[in-house]
């Protein structure tokens, strides 16, 4: 079901008037930072709501003698961005690579990118928050509380308030930084080097990241008979392309990066390299607010997440290879991004986000172009199949996942009043240990829960923490 009414706010008053006015007359509402939830339950239900959509309300302020910035809830990471490289060469900040991610929902899930394993998540570098409590009040980091500001840093979007804006913690970057791109396929080694990155790619440097893309390719002749796997290392080194070099070689000399293969950049050109354009074009690239800037047209998509504690043998990768021999299936993906680095040090209750202690994430995804058609079942089915047959490889008890890849299959409320027995089938994946906590603010914060949405923190009245 559309919404009966968007409201579009510009000021923070906008949004109390809203919530107290959909309290008032019993209406669903469903807050939206700028539409990347996966599932698309910020802006789709099967009730009437009001949609309250955040895109607006985009102000960004930085501080450069303070080290801060406070960022509106509607903006995106490109938008904050290219705000702090425009003020300062010495800072950026610990975020996603995908510039029209809203600032709101991204840190409210955790926020991982491609200085998380130097910095930690964008939910590790909030100093403070301004947010639209159930009773229309308007709380910081003092009158909201310790349990609550906790909360909101990884809980997930939607559940506890609206988020009107963050106040963010910027991070130091050096004036450059190394980048690479490798491809390489099965006939040129990619099972082994792959087998190797699963090795050392959370044991590396912190200032080193290096993720891989696996998708498929056709060499040549027969598209159809001459499949292979395309690995793609994908990396950022916050140093000089000499040091990178250095360390390359002594702990993954079997890539054989080479010089010419690595490009010296700033950080913000890193930024819109990752984010899959020009670094060398105008920065003005992230401002752009389509749904994918990387892409031509419209597409559809379906993902799922899993998180890594033991490396593959190279056997077992084999047999995932032979996963992506489906024709029916013409773009599939799996996203490997490690851990380690500063993650490894945090504890896992020091905000909701827990999963800490793995050596990747993965991500899978396939894309297609035709809504509703039997081409969206199969790449589905898909992703789903291949979740499936990675069961013994990935986090067990319970098998985790991320929140900000969002995820229905694990189960779903559709009035938005789960159980705390129903709520577990998903927020423990997300959460795990923090889950009991997030339903204990929940229930003070919220106790008729009125955020509500497919899958979200639970109400517990009497709550007691379960063993």
């Amino acid at each position: 079901m559309q919404p009966l009414v968007i409201v579009t706010p510009l000021q923070d008053s906008h949004v109390q008037a809203t919530i107290i006015c959909c309290k008032k007359l019993n209406l669903e509402l469903k807050v939206r930072s700028n539409g990347h939830d996966y599932e698309g339950i910020s802006y789709v239900s099967d009730v009437a709501f009001v949609m309250l959509d955040l895109f607006l309300m985009n102000s960004i302020k930085v501080d450069v003698e303070e080290g801060s910035a406070w960022v509106q809830a509607g903006a995106t990471l490109g938008e904050l961005y290219y705000a702090i490289a425009n003020e300062s060469e010495d800072y950026g900040f610990s975020a996603g690579r995908c510039p029209t991610v809203g600032v709101g929902g991204h840190i409210s899930g955790g926020g991982f990118g491609v200085m998380t394993r130097k910095f930690g998540l964008a939910a590790d570098n909030i100093l403070d928050a301004h947010l639209v409590d159930v009773n229309g009040e308007i709380l910081n980091k003092t009158s909201m509380g310790d349990d609550l500001f906790w909360a909101i840093r990884g809980g997930g979007g939607g559940n506890f308030g609206v988020i009107l804006s963050w106040k963010i913690k910027l991070v130091p970057v050096p004036k450059n930084v190394a980048v690479f791109t490798l491809k390489r396929d099965l006939e040129h080694g990619a099972t082994s080097l792959v087998h190797k990155w699963q090795q050392i790619a959370h044991k590396l440097p912190e200032d080193l990241y290096i993720r891989v893309l696996l998708d498929r390719a056709s060499e040549g002749g027969d598209a159809e008979k001459n499949r292979t796997i395309i690995a793609t290392f994908k990396s950022l080194f916050l140093g000089e392309v000499e040091q990178l070099l250095d360390i390359m070689k002594q702990s993954f000399p079997e890539l054989d990066l080479k010089s010419e293969e690595c490009e010296k950049l700033s950080w913000i050109q890193s930024v819109i390299y990752f984010a899959g354009f020009d670094p060398y074009g105008p920065r003005e690239v992230l401002l752009v607010r389509t749904l994918d800037t990387t892409q031509t047209r419209r597409r559809f998509f379906k993902s799922k997440s899993d998180y890594v504690k033991e490396p593959l043998t190279e056997t077992e990768l084999e047999d995932i290879w032979k996963m992506y021999d489906d024709p029916r299936v013409k773009d599939p993906h799996m996203l490997w991004v490690p851990g380690g680095g500063v993650m490894s040090a945090i504890p896992p209750s020091e905000t909701p986000y827990p999963h800490r202690r793995n050596i990747y994430t993965i991500e899978y995804m396939a894309y297609w172009d035709e809504r509703g058609s039997e081409v969206e079942n199969e790449n589905i089915n898909w992703v789903r199949r291949l979740y499936g047959y990675m069961e013994p490889y990935v986090s067990k008890e319970p098998r985790e996942a991320y929140i900000n890849f969002r995820d229905l299959d694990l189960g779903e409320s559709k009035d938005g009043n789960a159980t705390y027995e129903q709520a577990k089938a998903w927020g423990i994946k997300y959460f795990m240990g923090n889950f009991d906590r997030l339903v204990k603010v929940k229930t003070e914060v919220d106790p008729e829960n009125f955020f509500r949405n497919e899958q979200n923190i639970p109400v517990q009245p009497h709550f007691e923490e379960h063993a």
